[in-house]
C-alpha cells in the first residue's frame, strides 16, 4: 500500500506522547481565551500589549484583496506607506513586506544565496536556538549552514575565523521564542564587522515589547550600526499579521528579483496593511502598556521564585518553565486547565529533547490577582 509510513509515524508520534493537535477557539483576547464554551486565562498569547484587544481601525479604505502579486498590480498605496514607515521609524532604505514571518525568513535566506557559484563561497552561522523559518531557509539554500551555540559569542568568533567563505551572513533572534531571552545584538555586530559579514535578526517576539518606543531589539542602535537586514512580524505585539523585511536599496531590489515567494504570492491585503500602519502608530506611544507588561513580568518572576518555581532566565514576556519529560508536561498543562489556565505544553519537535515546557507568555491585559492564580496552581500542578 502506498504512504503506509503516515499511519507508522503518526502512531509513533501518539506513543511518544508528541501528536499535535488543534484546538478551535471561540473567542480570545490577551487575557481570556474560550475553548468549547469554557472561558480560560490566557497565558499563551503572543499579544504582549494586548492590542487585539483593541478596536484600531483605519475608515480610509474597505479593499480587502490586493488582487494579485505586488509584482503585477498587488502593490499599492497601502503597502507602500507602511513599508516607507518602518523604515523611516528604523533607520532603513527599503522595505518589503510579506504575508507570515514564516515566509519572510525562509525566502529571504534562500533568495540571497540563489546563486550557486556565489553559494559555493558562502556560509550561514545560526544560533542553536533560531527559530524554525530561519533554519529551513538555510537548509534549502546553496550555502554552507553553520551552526554556533546559543549566544556565545567566542563559539561564532571560533567558527568566522575558520571560515574561508566570502560571504557570511550570521543570523539570530532578537527575542528566543522558546527561552525568552535577548540576543547580544551590538556584540554580533561588531563581531560581523571584524570578519566582513552581514548580520540579520529576526525580532518577531522583540518588536512592539522593547524598547522606549516599541522599536524592539534594535532601538538603541537606530541611527548608529544596525543590522543588515531585519525582520519585523506583526502577528506578536502588533496584533496583526504578516512581516517586513528592512534592509539597503540594493538588498531589497535584490529581492524583488529573487525571491520567489515574493513574486509569486497574492501580495499583503491593503485593508491589513493600512490598519497595520495605524496599530504601528498607536504602539509607538503605548509607553502605559509597556510598563504594565514589564511589572507583570517582574511580579511573576518574583511569585515563581516564592514557590520555588525554576523559570529560565528571561526577562521578557516569555517565560519557560522547563521540566523535560513530554508527558510531565503534558500532565502539568492539563492540572492548569482544570483550574480555569490555558498555558500551552511545547514539546519535541518545537523544542530539543529532553527540553519540554510550559512557555508562560504575560501580556500588559493579566492583572495582579491572574499571575497570582497562575503562580498558585503552577506550584501545585509541579508537584
Amino acid at each position: 500500500m502506498p504512504f503506509e509510513f503516515i499511519s507508522a509515524h503518526l502512531n509513533e508520534r501518539a506513543e511518544q506522547l508528541l501528536l499535535r493537535k488543534r484546538h478551535v477557539v471561540q473567542s480570545a483576547t490577551a487575557r481570556t481565551i474560550m475553548v468549547n464554551d469554557k472561558t480560560y486565562l490566557n497565558f499563551a498569547s503572543n499579544d504582549y500589549l494586548g492590542f487585539g484587544d483593541l478596536t484600531i481601525k483605519s475608515e480610509n479604505i474597505n479593499t480587502l484583496g490586493s488582487h494579485s502579486s505586488a509584482l503585477v498590480t498587488g502593490y499599492q498605496l497601502q503597502q507602500q506607506a507602511l513599508e516607507h514607515y518602518l523604515c523611516t521609524q528604523l533607520g532603513y532604505q527599503a522595505g518589503l513586506l510579506f504575508n507570515s514571518g514564516f515566509s519572510a525568513n525562509s525566502s529571504v535566506i534562500k533568495a540571497l544565496f540563489q546563486d550557486k557559484a556565489a553559494a559555493q563561497n558562502s556560509a550561514i552561522f545560526q544560533d542553536k536556538l533560531n527559530h524554525a523559518s530561519l533554519i529551513d531557509g538555510a537548509l534549502h539554500s546553496n550555502a554552507a549552514l553553520i551552526r554556533f551555540n546559543h549566544n556565545d559569542l567566542n563559539h561564532l568568533r571560533s567558527r568566522l575565523e575558520k571560515s574561508k567563505a566570502q560571504n557570511k551572513l550570521i543570523i539570530s533572534e532578537g527575542v528566543f521564542s522558546m527561552d525568552g531571552d535577548t540576543a547580544p545584538i551590538k556584540d554580533l555586530l561588531l563581531l560581523a564587522k571584524q570578519h566582513n559579514a552581514w548580520l540579520m535578526v529576526d525580532d518577531a517576539h522583540g518588536f512592539g515589547a522593547l524598547g522606549n518606543t516599541g522599536l524592539g531589539s534594535c532601538e538603541t542602535l537606530i541611527g548608529d550600526i544596525l543590522p543588515d537586514i531585519l525582520v519585523i512580524t506583526f502577528g506578536k505585539a502588533v496584533a496583526s499579521s504578516g512581516a517586513c523585511v528592512l534592509g539597503s536599496r540594493a538588498f531589497i531590489d535584490y529581492m524583488l528579483q529573487y525571491n520567489r515567494d515574493y513574486t509569486y504570492s497574492t501580495a499583503m491585503s491593503p485593508l491589513l496593511a493600512d490598519n497595520t500602519l495605524v496599530r504601528l502608530k498607536h504602539i509607538k506611544k503605548a509607553n502605559t502598556q509597556r510598563v504594565m507588561l514589564n511589572k507583570n513580568i517582574a511580579t511573576f518572576k518574583h511569585l515563581a521564585q516564592q514557590h520555588n518555581i525554576a523559570v529560565m532566565e528571561s526577562d521578557t514576556a516569555i517565560q519557560p518553565i522547563v521540566l523535560g519529560c513530554a508527558e510531565q508536561t503534558l500532565k502539568a498543562a492539563n492540572k492548569l486547565k482544570q483550574q480555569g489556565i490555558w498555558l500551552t505544553a511545547i514539546r519535541p519537535p518545537t523544542v530539543a529533547y529532553n527540553t519540554a515546557r510550559l512557555r508562560v507568555t504575560l501580556t500588559a491585559a493579566h492583572t495582579f490577582d491572574d499571575i497570582t492564580y497562575l503562580v498558585k496552581h503552577l506550584a501545585e500542578a509541579l508537584l
